[in-house]
């Protein structure tokens, strides 16, 4: 198969947590890039304090990084595999929580951050009892 018909491969019968994983990638995608388009976004959405110097490209890298995640999400729950659904339900419970918190409890865009360390795992617990239906 060529890389493009392996891109564009999906699993017949996906299970339900497949297509949340699908979901969810479809949204941190569009996230990333509304952190990558308009970095001042945080402003807006979560009330973080103004930029002081060069945080809006940090939050580029960060909009960078959460539409790859989503890209992953999206064609891991694409491939309609169960151990890439477990794997991200271990990651979103353990290590996005255990990474973010500190970074939110010490004041480093503590708003944004922090919607993160609750969605993330929240949204993996959905993911976990969605698997466990199957």
């Amino acid at each position: 198969m060529s890389l493009l018909s392996d891109l564009l491969y999906k699993a017949p019968n996906l299970s339900a947590a497949s297509n949340f994983s699908i979901l969810n990638g479809v949204f941190y995608i569009a996230t990333g890039a509304l952190f990558i388009l308009w970095p001042g976004s945080v402003q807006t959405l979560f009330q973080d304090p103004p930029f002081v110097g060069n945080e809006q490209a940090l939050f580029r890298v960060i909009g960078m990084a959460v539409a790859v995640i989503g890209w992953l999400y999206f064609f891991g729950g694409r491939s309609g595999l169960r151990q890439f659904v477990a794997a991200a339900i271990i990651d979103r419970i353990i290590l996005v929580p255990a990474v973010l918190l500190p970074l939110v409890l010490s004041g480093v865009f503590p708003h944004s951050l922090g919607v993160f360390a609750i969605l993330d795992p929240c949204l993996g617990i959905a993911a976990w009892i969605l698997s466990r239906r199957n």
